[in-house]
């Protein structure tokens, strides 16, 4: 298993320096925003797009630094009811899956997006409860336009052999595990999980559980390393649905936090023990979004603390029970 990092928390220094800083922190691996909200200067998709030069550029910086991709990432809105935004999302997912093709990477990370309630809406709708009646009617409007698209993403996606790993997202129409697993039903395998435990943790979601649900359908494509505080003063008066800025921290119900700062030592080892359980034993990618420090500060401890957590060789043979 492998340290790796969503770069976006390095978006203020070149390409190249952040390789060499990720590598002297002993990270392993990268993944690299291509577009949408995780867009980034360190791989600009319509530049290295079938560009043979750049990529080659692209592969000797990553096998100076010791580095591999895990990943690209592209989060955006595919199922958007403005047609202009969800073309663009769509073609920034669709180009992801080629250049993944393209850099030898078997991963695109993304979200499932989210509709409209219904054909004429403007604006994405989250439906989470199914009365009124009128919501259940569209949720199921939303899944039918879910359907058509990920159909063709999923075969989008099989023929250049690269999996899709949705993270699973509230304000978007999968955002915790039965819904993905419904859509990768309605889909093919090529169709998972970008496990990104920080939203289900708020959800009230057992993170664990949650792992060993998708990974007994091998929907576990991808795994982010991000952790998440309820703050329990705050939940018990508003709940967790909590529309408080971010940047409001004494008053919001949850924080995205460092690895660690969200949930001790021994719960990571948890996660790292059940993943290899149900057969995931790749790369666990840190995203840091903790406001509370700065990003090279929580970049860092979130190494240090995976570092004793992840384990480094594969597993052994049960000598003891022959």
């Amino acid at each position: 298993m492998q340290i790796g990092v969503l770069t976006a928390v390095l978006d203020d220094q070149p390409r190249d320096d952040a390789f060499e800083y990720l590598s002297d922190l002993g990270v392993e691996a990268v993944e690299l925003g291509t577009g949408g909200f995780t867009e980034s200067d360190h791989l600009p998709r319509e530049e290295f797009l079938d560009a043979e030069d750049r990529q080659k550029e692209l592969h000797e910086s990553l096998e100076t630094n010791g580095l591999s991709i895990s990943a690209l990432a592209t989060h955006n809105n595919p199922l958007h009811p403005d047609e202009a935004r969800a073309d663009r999302a769509d073609t920034e997912l669709r180009e992801a899956i080629r250049l993944a093709d393209q850099l030898g990477v078997d991963a695109v990370t993304c979200f499932s997006g989210l509709p409209g309630g219904s054909p004429n809406d403007e604006t994405p709708n989250w439906i989470t409860a199914p009365w009124p009646p009128e919501h259940a009617e569209s949720h199921e409007y939303q899944w039918e336009v879910a359907t058509d698209y990920w159909s063709d993403i999923a075969d989008h996606a099989a023929s250049h052999d690269v999996n899709v790993g949705i993270e699973m997202h509230p304000n978007m129409l999968v955002y915790e595990p039965t819904g993905l697993l419904e859509l990768r039903e309605a889909t093919n395998e090529h169709i998972g999980a970008n496990f990104d435990p920080s939203h289900l943790y708020w959800q009230g979601i057992d993170v664990l559980e949650a792992i060993r649900y998708l990974g007994e359908h091998d929907a576990i494509h991808h795994v982010h390393a991000k952790d998440t505080r309820v703050y329990e003063s705050n939940a018990r008066l508003k709940g967790v649905l909590d529309t408080t800025a971010y940047t409001d921290e004494p008053n919001r119900s949850w924080l995205f936090r460092s690895v660690g700062y969200g949930h001790d030592e021994a719960h990571w080892k948890d996660i790292v023990s059940t993943l290899r359980m149900v057969g995931y034993d790749d790369v666990l990618s840190i995203e840091h979004e903790d406001s509370l420090t700065s990003g090279r500060e929580g970049l860092e401890k979130a190494v240090d603390l995976l570092d004793r957590a992840v384990f480094e060789t594969t597993s052994g043979e049960a000598y003891w029970a022959e």
